[in-house]
């Protein structure tokens, strides 16, 4: 069984067409494509797919096979991603992604480490949704990621770093806006904000948080990310609610409240590859409990200079 029989299965499995797996993804012919096939289903000796006039559909062993398919898949590519930064780079290089927003938080205490411990050392930073950074850590794009848990990820290690209250972002000349707390029961007959699936474990806690609640709450718009967060809550005096990171990143017509009683929380995790054997990775790894005090005391620092308690 050679690496092509994978890469082949899973444009054939991905498209549902031989002919539209051949021509459009693997540039190659239908007939030999269909040989391909045959013989790696020879090979594994179970039938993977069920040819009809309308394409071909995945057996349940196919389902299975697909699976493992792509993590061998993903794996070789890893491989790839890191001998080529072993090869091609006059110093070392460490990927490190954050969850949109985050970077603010995290970001200069991570340089920190980083820098003053390997000076020659080459750092990329990546912004981008969690479920994004955790398919870069498992294909080696990435070294190490703030960011969710996400789910259905057996290769990544996660680690807690921060557990956040969830606040209500409204319009600041929102009636809402003058209260020192706001009661989530009164988010009933406004316009409410949800998020979309590109953000699944806030959207997630956010939904549960919402049906708890047993009030008259329904998302009239879900936004992708946090400018347009922003934008809607200003242009449709909608509520909805964030993290309490997202407080970073207001425009002056819009604002946060802390919520009443208990609110929502979500963590936020650093991740990496458990087959991740750098160096650098295990060197900031170590240094992880110090990160996390550094934040901890920057943070109570900066609500006693806003007047809040420490």
């Amino acid at each position: 069984m050679e690496l092509r029989h994978f890469q082949y299965f899973v444009a054939v499995a991905e498209t549902g067409s031989l002919t539209t797996a051949a021509e459009q993804r693997l540039h190659t012919s239908q007939p030999s494509l269909s040989r391909q096939i045959r013989d790696l289903e020879a090979e594994v000796g179970v039938q993977l797919f069920i040819r009809s006039a309308r394409g071909v559909e995945l057996t349940a062993a196919g389902h299975t096979f697909l699976e493992h398919a792509r993590l061998v898949l993903a794996q070789v590519e890893a491989a790839t991603q890191a001998a080529r930064r072993v090869a091609y780079s006059a110093k070392p290089v460490f990927g490190l992604g954050f969850l949109t927003g985050q970077e603010m938080n995290w970001l200069p205490e991570a340089m920190r480490i980083l820098c003053d411990e390997l000076p020659n050392l080459e750092v990329t930073v990546s912004s981008q949704y969690s479920p994004l950074l955790a398919d870069a850590l498992v294909n080696g794009k990435l070294d190490l990621a703030f960011m969710r848990a996400e789910p259905d990820m057996p290769d990544l290690i996660y680690r807690l770093v921060a557990t956040e209250p969830l606040v209500a972002v409204l319009p600041s000349d929102h009636r809402l806006a003058a209260c020192d707390e706001v009661d989530p029961l009164q988010f009933a007959g406004e316009t409410f904000i949800g998020v979309s699936g590109t953000a699944p474990t806030l959207k997630r806690v956010i939904d549960e948080f919402i049906s708890r609640l047993d009030a008259d709450i329904h998302p009239s718009h879900e936004v992708d990310n946090l400018a347009m967060a922003m934008s809607l809550v200003a242009s449709t005096r909608g509520v909805m609610l964030l993290p309490s990171y997202a407080e970073n990143l207001l425009p002056w017509s819009v604002v946060c409240r802390p919520l009443a009683g208990e609110p929502p929380t979500i963590d936020l995790v650093i991740g990496y590859s458990k087959t991740n054997t750098s160096p650098t990775l295990s060197l900031f790894l170590s240094r992880i409990d110090d990160l996390i005090a550094r934040r901890q005391l920057k943070s109570a620092e900066s609500r006693v200079q806003a007047g809040g308690k420490p």
